[in-house]
């Protein structure tokens, strides 16, 4: 018998051993894991326990520390958790471990209201809509803490970083924090649109799906009037009836221009304005000196960019390689923008660059990370003119191998500025007048070197997914026009690739040089989730290999028998599900879509703080001059890691819900009106269908489908009806009619035109073995009428 299931009661002088066990089982179950006999490797429910009561403490080495164990007991420890895992019953979270869908020890929460007590209670900043209601948490704070100015005090409406707790007498929120730090104060998490009501009071309608209507009486509205935007105090929530709000802030009418972005914006506290300070420093900066720097003036860099692109953060060029050494290789030099140069540690500039952590992309405006002083002219690599950069020169071979790379800090000057259209027509045989002179010694040697690159790139395999990104196109007046799917070009590919490998030739040179460093990681797809993929993909007749050891090409198998199918668009969706969230550390584990094991950002340090920070750790190690990375900065990798990873999931959250909203606003004139949608969520609650040409979803309450009893079968992403045995399956086309919009939250509601079709009997089988077994099947609702 493997050590792993043997049995300590079969091996001589166990009987203490046995009765300690039972000792210690007695006192976990009592509510003390901790307090087993040390040297004893916990079971599985008191490992279960610890993990969901501490999860400050649920690292394995932290984990054997509470429980004593040493030496080979640390080996089995390893093992029990590995299987917790492989079974789905935990999830990796940095460098702890956690409970699928529970809060990570340190998190990043808006306050946002109060309990009847009094107390503040805040939910996580971001939490993924299919995880259902964000869990509320209540905030921690003695009278002595903060008499004694040991702990941060924060308010209604900030943001802020946390520890996590569980609570363990179970009564209220099922966890409590304790602040670690501001992050921003009144953020304006708890926002609304006034409403004025007849009696002189008025109401707080929701800015998102999850909101609640507030009442707010006539002393509390302010200055505010019917359709403004505010910000509002919300008071103590009362036993019967809505909860009470006060004005506290009136950010502007919603229908004033560009209003439906500054929702998200203030709703996610998302910075965007300048402080004067800030403002101040960036236009007393001057262009940056020779100092430290190789004169590159000379060498034909490009940038190749959108054709609405202000700021202009990289440039290429490629030549071959004449070295006897490397036959058919290529030499591509990839030179980015010197933002370090302009952006030190611990200045106005750094400290508003880090509370934004990255830019922010809206339809109709862009919220920089940087001031436009810097982003669009002083680091912006525009042509004709001298701009410092950061510059890697990378040797490959004709193979596509890199084989050398050098970084080197310079002076260029950009001889062309170029859109992706325009500079893939002039290799497609349409040159236009500027393209024209820079076809032969530009364009072409950098196409060339693309197609060598691509044989190192075809040989990795990185995660090909086919997600086809939706661009929302504004009238003059800020409404939508149409949404458009841009073409995806060789011009686009090109300058992808060779990002990619300066972002591991950044990677590879701070770690040979010992550097400190954030790491752009991204974990491979959990068991759990390999399992829920496995099974949704059976059902298309389709096979996932099973393994711990999965790697990226393994998925790509799946995609290119996909391809062409009418399931291709709903298995690229699955397949990017099953997907762990991309994240930025100090600790690497490497980068699986990539495939890549050593990769940080560093070619876009106008947009994004990680890459700043790259830039400084370079310039730092390399001995290039001035502004390199501080011991201080060292320190607080990981919490500015932590940070910025927060705040990109903000921007995405913020830029979907803009989309979201635009949508409603063009389609809530357009009620009773049909459309061919596509399945692209299943919960128990019901259905989310997604209208491709809109590039927007709406949701079909699972009420509204039929007399039925729907049975949600996760494994197959379906309802289907119990009796009937016809349901609706993730990747379904089917006719729906818009019934709802609610602009302000960017929520629509359909109605169901299609009819079921018959559910594979495996699916069926499945629900009936449950309900035999006794297990609790997650039901819907009871019969009712189909209207």
């Amino acid at each position: 018998m493997s050590k792993r299931h043997r049995d300590p009661s079969e091996t001589p002088g166990s009987g203490n051993r046995k009765s300690r066990r039972a000792e210690g089982a007695a006192k976990a179950k009592a509510g003390n894991p901790a307090a087993l006999i040390h040297g004893e490797v916990p079971s599985r429910d008191v490992l279960m326990q610890f993990i969901t009561e501490n999860p400050d403490r649920a690292s394995k080495r932290e984990i054997a520390k509470a429980f004593g164990l040493k030496g080979e007991q640390r080996v089995e420890l390893k093992q029990a958790l590995k299987d917790l895992e492989e079974d789905g019953l935990v999830q990796k979270s940095r460098k702890s471990l956690t409970r699928p869908g529970a809060l990570p020890p340190v998190t990043v929460l808006d306050i946002t209201t109060r309990d009847k007590d009094g107390e503040l209670i805040g939910r996580p900043a971001e939490w993924p809509e299919e995880a259902g209601a964000a869990p509320a948490v209540l905030i921690r704070q003695s009278s002595s803490d903060r008499s004694k100015g040991k702990a941060p005090v924060g308010g209604l409406g900030d943001r802020v970083l946390a520890k996590i707790f569980a609570n363990k007498d179970r009564s209220g929120p099922a966890y409590t924090a304790r602040v670690i730090k501001i992050l921003d104060r009144h953020v304006g998490a708890v926002m609304g649109v006034v409403r004025m009501m007849s009696d002189g009071g008025a109401r707080l309608m929701p800015i998102d799906r999850r909101g609640e209507e507030m009442q707010i009486d006539s002393t509390d509205i302010g200055e505010a009037k019917d359709g403004d935007l505010v910000e509002v105090e919300v008071g103590r929530s009362a036993r019967f009836g809505l909860a009470r709000a006060k004005v506290l802030n009136v950010v502007g009418s919603v229908a004033s221009e560009k209003a439906i972005s500054m929702i998200a914006i203030h709703a996610h506290g998302i910075p965007h304005i300048f402080p004067q300070s800030v403002s101040s420093e960036a236009e007393a900066a001057k262009p940056a000196s020779m100092s430290h720097r190789e004169d590159w003036r000379d060498l034909p860099l490009i940038t190749i960019d959108p054709h609405d692109a202000k700021d202009h953060d990289d440039a290429v060029y490629a030549e071959l390689d004449t070295s006897p050494d490397n036959p058919d290789g290529v030499i591509v030099t990839v030179a980015i923008a010197d933002v370090s140069y302009y952006i030190r540690p611990k200045s106005a500039l750094d400290r508003e660059a880090l509370k934004r952590g990255n830019s922010v992309y809206f339809p109709d405006r862009v919220v920089p990370m940087l001031p436009e002083r810097i982003s669009n002219d002083l680091c912006s690599l525009r042509e004709g003119v001298d701009r410092p950069a950061l510059a890697v020169r990378m040797v490959f071979s004709h193979e596509g191998r890199k084989a050398s790379h050098t970084f080197h800090r310079i002076m260029m000057k950009s001889v062309a500025k170029l859109s992706y259209q325009q500079a893939q027509a002039a290799i497609d045989g349409k040159p236009d007048d500027k393209t024209g002179p820079l076809l032969e010694p530009i364009l072409k040697p950098l196409w060339h070197a693309y197609a060598v690159m691509k044989r190192g790139r075809d040989r990795r395999q990185p995660l090909e997914l086919d997600m086809p990104e939706r661009k929302i196109i504004l009238k003059e007046d800020g409404t939508v026009d149409r949404v458009h799917v841009p073409e995806r070009l060789d011009a686009h590919k090109l300058i992808e690739e060779m990002m990619i490998q300066a972002n591991v030739a950044a990677a590879e040179t701070l770690e040979k040089k010992r550097q400190p460093l954030i790491y752009r990681i991204h974990d491979a797809p959990t068991l759990a989730k390999q399992e829920v993929l496995r099974e949704f993909l059976a059902t298309l007749g389709m096979s996932l290999v099973k393994g711990g050891n999965m790697r990226s090409n393994s998925f790509n198998g799946i995609l290119a028998k996909a391809e062409d199918t009418p399931h291709q668009v709903i298995v690229n969706e699955m397949v990017l599900r099953s997907q762990s969230q991309a994240i930025y550390s100090p600790d690497n584990i490497g980068h699986f879509g990539l495939n890549l094991m050593k990769y940080a950002h560093f070619t876009s340090p106008i947009r994004r703080y990680a890459d700043l920070i790259v830039h400084r750790a370079l310039v730092g190690s390399l001995g290039l001059g001035e502004g390199g990375i501080t011991p201080d900065e060292e320190a607080s990798l990981e919490d500015i890691a932590a940070e910025i990873s927060t705040f990109e999931r903000r921007a995405m959250a913020a830029e979907r819900d803009t989309v979201n909203r635009l949508i409603a606003h063009h389609l809530a004139g357009r009620i009773g009106d049909e459309f061919e949608g596509q399945i692209r969520g299943v919960t128990k609650s019901g259905l989310f269908v997604a209208l491709p040409q809109f590039g927007a979803d709406g949701f079909i309450p699972v009420s509204t489908l039929g007399r039925d009893y729907y049975i949600y079968d996760e494994a197959h992403q379906a309802l289907t009806g119990e009796k009937s045995g016809l349901g609706y399956q993730l990747g379904d086309v089917v006719e729906v009619k818009l019934v709802e919009a609610v602009p302000l939250a960017g929520a629509l509601r359909f109605e169901m035109l299609s009819e079921g079709r018959k559910m594979p009997v495996a699916t069926r089988s499945f629900h009936k073995a449950g309900r035999r077994n006794g297990r609790k099947q997650p039901g819907t609702r009871p019969p009712r009428s189909r209207r």
